[in-house]
């Protein structure tokens, strides 16, 4: 099954949705949005463990430790097990598409990398990275409609991706085909054709056309890839000029920067000390925005979640939904 896996690694909003269909518009790939399949096992006790869980966790993890430790092969047993589950989803899945190689395409997975590259050392690994304050931005703009603080204090997204990342970029024990977005919507037909070579398919070049393909439409991943038949430049410097047009992003974006070490971006495909550089180039325009864009479900549920999570657990709303959770654990519980 591993040679038959390909798992693209990038953050959210580095453009993972946009190459996800690329590749899913050859005829040998199938893809399916975001299963989320790795995460919660990577998190099961042995390798990881989660903060709270309706069982006692901590025990769990200091249980299973001695029960693999007495396995015959130990470690491996256990990946070796955690293997089998994954590989009837994945083969099955797969056997149903028709294809040969199935890839998933899951941002969090970016996250337990050291698990999943023992898990399946043998499978494909495309790397996609983004300028680092293209991704900060395109988050809190995407997520928080321009709330700077409210995305770095909800989730520090360059300082969770960019040093794990890094590290599976720096390591040569499991091979891997590294791109920047900005190569890749620039160069979409070379920089794709070098991924299918790396993957040992040919080249079809009708994939960057992925909008005139079919894909399955999720509630996961960026939405707004439907809105192209195939890579844009128009978000190249976006993100820059909204950085230059407002102090307060700007600070915030170097602070978010700072912490993280100069080696870590080198290998994410970005000089630290340029990093700012087109910022500065922008001008200070403010971005224009698009007048033209076509309204949709998503939209309207991400206004309205953003509007009525504000300050959710100090107003009226947030204590009432406070009292319904209480009332429903009640009436639900066993």
């Amino acid at each position: 099954m591993q040679e038959k896996l390909i798992f693209l690694i990038g953050p959210p909003r580095s453009g993972t949705t946009m190459l996800q269909r690329m590749l899913g518009s050859h005829s040998a790939v199938f893809t399916h949005p975001e299963p989320h399949i790795i995460t919660p096992l990577a998190h099961l006790g042995y390798f990881n463990n989660v903060n709270q869980a309706p069982y006692d966790h901590i025990n769990a993890a200091e249980a299973i430790r001695e029960f693999v430790a007495d396995l015959p092969d130990g470690e491996e047993d256990y990946l070796d097990a955690c293997r089998a589950y994954t590989d009837v989803l994945y083969g099955r899945m797969l056997e149903k598409s028709g294809r040969r190689m199935i890839l998933d395409k899951t941002p969090a997975y970016a996250l337990v990398l050291p698990f999943l590259s023992r898990l399946y050392p043998r499978a494909r690994y495309i790397v996609l990275t983004r300028h680092p304050l293209a991704v900060l931005c395109s988050y809190a703009e995407s997520f928080f409609a321009g709330d700077y603080d409210n995305a770095v204090g909800f989730n520090d997204i360059l300082g969770r991706y960019v040093p794990t990342m890094a590290a599976f970029l720096r390591q040569r024990e499991v091979e891997f085909h590294h791109v920047r977005y900005e190569d890749l919507v620039t160069e979409p037909e070379t920089k794709l054709a070098g991924i299918f070579s790396f993957l040992g398919l040919p080249d079809e070049k009708a994939a960057v056309d992925y909008g005139t393909h079919q894909h399955n439409d999720k509630s996961y991943g960026d939405p707004k890839v439907r809105h192209h038949n195939r890579p844009t430049t128009e978000s190249l410097t976006k993100w820059a000029a909204e950085l230059a047009a407002d102090d307060h992003k700007l600070e915030v974006a170097r602070s978010t920067i700072a912490p993280l070490a100069e080696e870590d971006l080198s290998a994410w495909g970005y000089d630290q000390e340029t990093l700012f550089d087109p910022v500065a180039e922008s001008g200070g325009a403010p971005p224009s925005k698009n007048l033209n864009w076509t309204f949709d479900s998503y939209r309207l549920k991400r206004k309205i979640f953003l509007a009525l999570r504000k300050d959710i657990h100090h107003n009226q709303l947030g204590r009432l939904l406070h009292r319904v959770k209480y009332y429903c654990d009640v009436l639900l519980r066993d």
